[in-house]
């Protein structure tokens, strides 16, 4: 997972600074993503990780792709799933200078609701703040 994690960063979003580097993140899935939270992974033939889906609560911590696996539906199938999984509501936050990612986010039905200027997190670059509701079932 976090060699996806890595993978998928550093192609997405290489304007942004990393906090920490490879190992503190290979530390970090292994001490505290994997046992604290709820885990996806997709995985291809080898069996390899194609891309991961980390909730924590009703919060979408972390979703990334594999950048050869991007335009694939992968991710749809991963939002898809966090969202049988919290049927009452989704929220996530993303970097506001990831425009492919608010995209997908937008198109699966998530608003917008906070703009920050990057002071909260520790890459110290401004973000967004998503929320998805399911729609009244009437």
């Amino acid at each position: 997972m976090a060699e996806v994690w890595l993978r998928s960063f550093t192609a997405a979003l290489p304007t942004v600074r990393r906090a920490h580097d490879d190992d503190e993140v290979r530390g970090w899935f292994s001490a505290v993503v994997v046992p604290e939270h709820a885990c996806w992974v997709a995985e291809t033939e080898g069996p390899s990780v194609a891309g991961l889906l980390v909730l924590d609560g009703d919060e979408v911590e972390q979703l990334y792709l594999d950048p050869d696996w991007r335009g694939r539906g992968l991710g749809d199938r991963l939002i898809a799933l966090a969202k049988e999984q919290r049927p009452e509501g989704l929220v996530l936050w993303t970097f506001q200078v990831n425009a492919p990612a608010r995209r997908f986010y937008e198109r699966h039905g998530f608003v917008a609701t906070e703009h920050t200027d990057g002071r909260r997190n520790e890459e110290r670059e401004p973000d967004v703040r998503y929320v998805w509701r399911p729609a009244d079932r009437g």
